[in-house]
């Protein structure tokens, strides 16, 4: 007995030829059809599809750190004889297992505090006028307009020191 296909073929929104007709389909909820022209530019369709480069790189990365972390801690807790027994034989001192996470932890407060005090040095003292002024100051200026209804945005300016002292101190 010889299989013979069915007499009536499928309707063509029932084939699905690719993944790509499949995604339309679910996200549409319509059939997606070979014959109509398409609405969207060919670009649009070759960037709607696929990962983005930045997901690729954050998933490589993960996995390369995940992997990474197992071998620096099997290196670093597995005794040495059980190492020469599996047949590794040239691994880093187990010195270095202490001495660059310290290292780099110890860095990473230096750079923290010769940050904050670069901060230090290059902020003016208190009593300098440039705490105050400087070369982008910008008075305020009056602006009276013609017309009474119609009051235009003011322009960017700064808030004298006199106005600030009164509004956080009051008059004193």
């Amino acid at each position: 007995m010889e299989w013979s296909p069915p007499s009536t073929s499928p309707s063509p929104s029932l084939v699905v030829r690719s993944p790509r007709q499949t995604v339309s389909l679910i996200r549409n909820r319509r059939p997606h059809r070979d014959w109509a022209p398409s609405t969207r530019s060919p670009s649009f369709a070759a960037r709607d599809h696929g990962p983005k480069p930045s997901e690729v790189y954050g998933f490589v990365g993960s996995i390369t750190t995940v992997i990474a972390t197992a071998v620096y801690l099997a290196w670093a807790y597995t005794p040495e004889p059980v190492l020469r027994s599996v047949g590794i034989t040239y691994y880093p001192s187990k010195y270095w297992a202490l001495a660059v996470p310290s290292f780099l932890i110890v860095a990473v407060v230096l750079s923290m505090g010769i940050y904050m005090g670069l901060n230090f040095v290059a902020t003016p003292p208190p009593t300098s006028c440039g705490t105050i002024f400087d070369e982008n100051s910008r008075e305020r200026t009056t602006f009276s307009p013609a017309i009474e209804e119609e009051t235009p945005i003011e322009p960017i300016s700064d808030i004298s020191i006199d106005q600030i002292n009164n509004l956080m101190f009051g008059d004193r």
